[in-house]
This record gives C-alpha cells, structure tokens and sequence, in this order.
C-alpha cells in the first residue's frame, strides 16, 4: 500500500501523505518510508526544498488506529522501539538541512501536529483544525514535545498540553504554530510565495541561516536524540499504565475512559 507520494520540481521535493481513506494517520510504514524518503532528501544535492502536505480532507489525524491498536498489546519494551521510530522521524524532519515546508491541507492532531512544528515554515488553510489530544487517551505527546514547544512555547504548551483542546486555525496563527493562513484555493499560491523567496537567496546562505539558528538556540541532533530516548521510554511507560491502558481502550471500543464516567 502507498502511504505517500514524491514529486521533484526544480529543486522541490512535494512528499504527499496519501492515506486520505484514513485521515493521513501514521502506521509503522508511514513512519518508515517517509523517514527514508526525508533522509534520501538529506543526500540529495538537487534538493533545495521539502514540501510535507496530505492529500485530501485532512493534513494528519496522528496515530492509526491499527497502530494505535498494536500498542494496546505490546510490551513496554517494544512500545519503547515503537516511540523512538517515530522519534527518529521527527528528528530528521527538524534537523534535515534542507528548507523544510509543512503545507497544512486541512486537520492535524497528534503527531500531525509533531510533523507542522518540526518543518521550518508553516502555511495552512484557514479552515484547519488542530489538537494535541493525548491525554484524552491517559497519554502525553512526549515524542513531539521538544518540537512542539519550540513553536508555541512553554506558556501555552502547558495549556495545550493538558487540556487537549481543538483549536481552529486562527489560534494555530497566533501561537506561532503555523506562519500563514490561505483560503483553500489561494494555498498553493502562498507557497509558491514563499519558494519564489527562497530560490531568490544563495543556496548556500539559507542552508547556513538554518545551521546558524539551531547554532545560536543551543540545539543540536545528539542533543535531540538524549531527549527523544528519554521521551520515548516515558510515552512507553505510560502506554502499558493501567491508565494509559484504559484510555487507548476506552477510545478503540468508542467508550468513555472510567476516569470520565466516574466524575459524572
């Protein structure tokens, strides 16, 4: 089964999500392929630009069910395994040298969310929604954290984080999730803005500015990869938790989890 595409125009790489019967929601192949296909961009010299969008109704729901499901049953260990993939994609989107462009077709949760934060430029429809709804299932978005915050910060990750919350696509605006809105018929010429800009600057100097701005906030990949292995053994412990348990279950059986049915 495909669950993306790739489209090479003039130095732009358009990877396009195309799980749409699914809402774009990650499995263990999405992960996989699209981690390959990100750091096969990494050696690509002709490669100036990535392009990240979805096709269809929604830009990603975050976790497959299917996915989700297989979580339910697996040891802690290999929840563990299970996290640091996903970590190690989100980490080669966040430290990839090349301008990365997250183009936001519609909904985003979860690890969608993860995948918007982690790209260096932002452009999203105006009629997207957002959340960060872990905790809905007794989890936390502990993988995509670090990226998270540095785009929102603190403040309002302590907001999102724990309340789970949707949010429309104006507020993504406002907290520095994304850079710009379109109308869904005006997207692709935003983008099209913004890459005109960059083919405008020296290849090299904006490849330089991104090294320059991990440089300067004190960021690095080895730092990156002690966190996400610390990350991925907290998402994993949670996940064999009984409340973690009981969450993930309340979800896929389509109930309401036993902490909310015992405050009602």
């Amino acid at each position: 089964m495909t669950t993306f595409s790739r489209h090479d125009d003039n130095g732009v790489v358009t990877l396009t999500l195309e799980r749409d019967a699914v809402h774009n929601a990650f499995d263990a192949a999405l992960i996989r392929e699209l981690t390959a296909a990100i750091e096969g961009c990494e050696q690509d010299r002709s490669c100036r630009a990535i392009v990240l969008t979805g096709r269809g109704a929604s830009f990603s729901a975050g976790a497959d069910l299917n996915w989700m499901q297989s979580q339910l049953t697996a040891s802690e260990a290999e929840n563990e395994a299970d996290a640091k993939q996903l970590a190690q994609l989100m980490r080669s989107l966040a430290y990839c040298s090349k301008t990365t462009i997250a183009l936001v077709n519609g909904a985003a949760y979860g690890g969608g969310v993860g995948l918007i934060a982690c790209c260096d430029i932002a452009i999203a429809v105006t009629t997207a929604k957002f959340g960060l709804t872990e905790t809905r299932l007794g989890l936390v978005p502990a993988v995509i954290s670090p990226y998270v915050m540095d785009a929102i910060g603190v403040r309002q990750s302590l907001r999102y984080f724990q309340t789970a919350e949707i949010f429309d696509a104006t507020t993504a605006f406002r907290l520095g999730l994304v850079h710009e809105l379109a109308p869904a018929e005006h997207l692709h010429d935003a983008l099209a803005a913004v890459l005109r800009s960059l083919r405008a600057a020296g290849p090299v100097a904006v490849k330089t500015a991104k090294a320059l701005v991990h440089r300067v906030a004190g960021v690095s990949v080895d730092d990156q990869l002690y966190i996400d292995e610390e990350n991925a053994k907290l998402i994993a412990q949670l996940r064999v938790s009984s409340e973690g348990q009981e969450g993930l279950s309340a979800f896929l059986q389509k109930r309401k989890p036993a902490w909310l049915v015992s405050s009602t």
